[in-house]
């Protein structure tokens, strides 16, 4: 096939695969944007053509109490509310958490959608006014229970999903194609939908100046085959794919249901330049371009 005719075979994908998939985490390392700037920078994204593809601004909870300042200050009278999740980073106690939840739902021009926290067999304990609740797992052996517990609070109507860490952090070694394949098949496998953080900023696994980093149609594709039936070893090969023409051609080509079963597993990731995998969606015409 000719570069020509790959090009003219390029579908756009299904929008609704992208659909609130990108979430705002440009206060995060390695970011690392003043809580001005973000929320300046998120309502740019929130006005652009692309916005459909934005979800919440992840905000810490150390800055939930400025938060509302800062809103005011960047905002109008025209300006709609923003949306925001809270993020409880490590050493963040379920007091402080709290108390930055009540500040937030009584915030003015803010709408907070969401907390999340890692997971401890404590979680049930946090009151956070019913807001939906994202529960980072860890790598270790506990991750199992983990997952089991949220199998059995969605059984009980509760509103929870789990988060995985799929980026590198001084604590947190880059986890491997058999890591991640092992927590994406064992949580389709339990119907816990998941959220991952960190590292997908392009489109294709590849090896970047950053280090190694996962790719988000890999992901997303390997959701696909683990929702299937596919195990461990097949996602992995999805995973460690690093043909970008065939990738793309592979995510435009799912059928609206395989779309909508790949995002009822894998609901959104973090990222700390939203724009950075939606230019590369707009190079690749998997989306309408801006």
């Amino acid at each position: 096939m000719t570069p020509s005719s790959e090009a003219a075979s390029q579908r756009v994908a299904d929008p609704t695969l992208f659909t609130g998939l990108v979430d705002d985490a440009a206060v995060f390392p390695p970011g690392n944007a003043p809580l001005g700037e973000a929320v300046r920078r998120h309502r740019f994204h929130r006005a652009a053509a692309y916005a459909p593809l934005v979800g919440p601004l992840l905000v810490p909870v150390a800055d939930a109490g400025r938060l509302e300042t800062v809103v005011a200050s960047t905002s109008s009278a025209m300006s709609p509310p923003l949306e925001v999740a809270l993020v409880a980073r490590p050493g963040v106690t379920t007091a402080e958490t709290q108390t930055a939840v009540t500040t937030l739902v009584a915030a003015r021009g803010v709408t907070p959608v969401g907390v999340e926290m890692a997971w401890s067999p404590q979680w049930r304990d946090a009151q956070l006014q019913g807001l939906p609740l994202t529960l980072e797992v860890d790598r270790d052996e506990h991750q199992a229970q983990a997952l089991d517990d949220l199998r059995r609070a969605l059984d009980e109507g509760l509103g929870v999903q789990a988060k995985f860490r799929t980026g590198a952090t001084p604590t947190w070694p880059w986890p491997t194609e058999q890591e991640l394949a092992a927590f994406v098949a064992a949580a389709v496998r339990r119907e816990v939908p998941f959220k991952l953080t960190g590292g997908l900023h392009h489109l294709v696994r590849g090896t970047r100046a950053e280090g190694e980093q996962h790719g988000l149609l890999n992901v997303l594709l390997a959701v696909h085959r683990a929702v299937a039936g596919d195990g461990p070893d097949l996602l992995t090969a999805v995973l460690a794919d690093r043909a970008d023409d065939d990738l793309a051609r592979r995510a435009g080509a799912l059928a609206a249901h395989d779309v909508a079963s790949i995002r009822r597993s894998f609901t959104a990731y973090g990222c700390c330049e939203v724009a950075d995998p939606i230019s590369e969606l707009m190079t690749r015409r998997l989306i309408q371009g801006a």
